[in-house]
């Protein structure tokens, strides 16, 4: 049996649970979430803990059953804390800025690269070099900082580009030149 399937969620204090067939709608202190879970899955509230049963024991529900739980698990928590990303900076005359809600980043392109947060995400420029996604949804806070990486990924020879937070960039040794090789002129 799934180790993490078999957990019950404790829903803290302020947080609803509503089951209606296979969708699941949890609210709480931050806002509301809402998710269809695999239709085999059996989600249900026992007083203050919620319970993820599943029907057989055959392969696909052994894996949807952690994966339900652990959705249901990350809906809860994003309604009580929120969840959030952090994004580094890096590189001579990069920055981010914010213009309204749009995030502005001046990344070494011709053009300034701008991008609008889907509805339910906020995104804050602490410092010219760090940018912060903060929601409710986990899903949606990652994507949107994946795709703001994806504009400009660190590169392995100097290291510039947008990375996350404590993200190791591998780097590479760049190209030896004729003198060090030792080559002929």
């Amino acid at each position: 049996m799934s180790r993490i399937g078999r957990m019950p969620i404790v829903l803290p204090k302020g947080v609803e649970v509503e089951v209606s067939g296979n969708t699941v709608v949890v609210k709480g202190p931050k806002g509301k979430l809402q998710r269809d879970v695999a239709r085999n899955m059996k989600v249900f509230v026992q007083g203050d803990r919620v319970v993820v049963e599943r029907p057989s024991d055959d392969r696909e529900s052994r894996a949807l059953h952690g994966l339900t739980r652990t959705l249901v698990a990350n809906m809860v928590k994003g309604v009580t804390e929120g969840y959030e990303k952090s994004l580094v900076i890096s590189g001579t005359g990069y920055k981010a800025a914010k213009q309204g809600r749009k995030l502005v980043l001046s990344i070494g392109f011709s053009h300034p690269v701008e991008i609008e947060p889907t509805e339910g995400l906020e995104i804050e420029v602490p410092t010219p070099t760090k940018v912060v996604v903060k929601g409710i949804d986990k899903e949606l806070v990652g994507q949107t900082a994946a795709n703001i990486r994806a504009v400009r990924p660190p590169e392995p020879y100097k290291g510039k580009g947008i990375m996350y937070e404590g993200e190791h960039v591998r780097r590479k040794a760049g190209k030896a030149g004729k003198a060090a090789a030792g080559g002929k002129k």
